[in-house]
């Protein structure tokens, strides 16, 4: 992915293409300006299959710097449009300072993206020739189809023999819809149902009415049917091994969002306890926990579990002095047992669930979910979470004190 200096050199002398783009600095709009321009690169339409490059820091026609300078903090401000919850999915993308043509510049190198199209602030942007604007219907009909079947994770994978009428389109056109696309986008009423169904990877292309995993588990009439391990199992136990009386179980299944608003449920009832002591006024005590650090961990382990090749849910163990989070399946990609939970590393067995969840504001910004629920357990004065790593579950354990 990272080209060599006389490629990168090649390329800023050619000039603006559907593969180049340059920027003085990030001063003001820039950096949208750079959004959209990553995000036409990630979708490649016209199907070059080489990475786009953004240069920040040259200015155009004189081929000359412009006085910017690609410090560490100029670089994080790029990396970071990677993950900040506008860009979806989250691209594959090179941040560096180079030399090119004896100017240090800021180089965003970005590679197309396997399953496109991608989405910046709810609008797919293209680039044809040295020019960049918003898909056509057309446009958005080509990204759907050149997305590769074989390597698409699992959540955008077609449910081959499900039939479309499993699906509930009115919600999608009453919930998701405006969620997920700009409002402000004439496109969106002139593009049809199964196209916008396409487009969140929810149905397998815009041609074929096929429910995705995805798909089944948002919009999904009967999810379990299909999806059997797509559930949380609540557990409450009076005490503190796994021995001891349970006082509470409950399966939570359906759609993604009952199945998070089931959980909030949960969580909400467990963290305010109520007890009648000796007929008098009925007095409550809490647990100590922060209700969205919890939820924060709860919906990180539906995020990013496994949901091939095993039948285990997701599990909520409330014990008296902790509750435990198992998500099945081990660290992804990029992250190993050695690194998980570090700042600033993260990588999605499930992008497009996550790409979701943030759509519909499950999670507020990909890749902070521990770092957020650490801060808030650490401002509860409670410890922050312990993670163990395991090549078939994470273990998430939140310790406080005895109710």
């Amino acid at each position: 992915m990272r080209l060599p200096d006389e490629a990168l050199e090649r390329l800023l002398r050619e000039g603006k293409s559907f593969r180049v783009k340059t920027k003085r600095s990030l001063d003001g709009d820039a950096r949208n300006a750079i959004g959209e321009a990553i995000c036409a690169f990630a979708n490649d339409l016209p199907g070059a299959g080489e990475p786009g490059v953004m240069f920040v820091g040259v200015q155009d026609q004189q081929l000359a710097p412009s006085g910017f300078v690609p410090d560490e903090a100029a670089l994080q401000t790029l990396m970071a449009m990677k993950t900040d919850g506008r860009m979806s999915p989250a691209p594959s993308m090179l941040v560096e300072k180079r030399t090119v043509a004896g100017m240090q510049l800021a180089v965003v190198t970005v590679e197309p993206s396997p399953s496109p199209p991608v989405r910046f602030r709810g609008r797919i942007h293209v680039r044809t020739g040295p020019r960049r604007g918003i898909a056509t219907a057309q446009d958005e009909r080509i990204l759907n189809e050149r997305r590769r079947h074989l390597d698409l994770p699992f959540d955008a994978r077609p449910l081959v023999g499900v039939p479309p009428n499993s699906l509930n389109i009115s919600m999608f056109k009453e919930e998701c819809l405006p969620s997920a696309f700009d409002p402000e986008m004439p496109e969106i009423n002139e593009g049809s149902v199964q196209e916008r169904l396409a487009a969140l990877k929810m149905v397998a292309s815009a041609d074929d009415p096929t429910p995705t995993v995805l798909g089944m588990m948002t919009l999904g009439r009967m999810p379990l049917d299909y999806l059997p391990n797509f559930f949380v199992q609540f557990l409450r136990i009076d005490g503190t091994d796994r021995a001891d009386q349970e006082i509470d179980e409950r399966r939570i299944d359906g759609r993604l969002s009952e199945i998070v608003r089931g959980i909030d449920e949960k969580i909400l009832a467990a963290v305010t306890v109520g007890a009648d002591i000796c007929g008098a006024d009925r007095k409550i005590r809490k647990s100590g926990y922060p209700v969205p650090a919890l939820q924060q961990l709860i919906r990180n382990a539906i995020m990013h579990r496994s949901y091939e090749a095993t039948n285990a849910p997701t599990r909520v163990t409330w014990y008296q002095d902790r509750v435990e989070i198992q998500s099945p399946g081990g660290p992804f990609g990029q992250v190993t047992k050695e690194n998980f939970g570090r700042p600033g590393i993260a990588d999605y067995r499930n992008p497009n669930l996550a790409d979701a969840m943030k759509t519909f504001g499950y999670v507020k910004r990909f890749g902070a979910g521990i770092s957020t629920a650490s801060a808030l357990l650490a401002e509860a004065g409670l410890p922050v979470p312990e993670f163990h790593v395991e090549d078939s579950h994470v273990l998430a354990v939140v310790r406080g004190a005895r109710p």
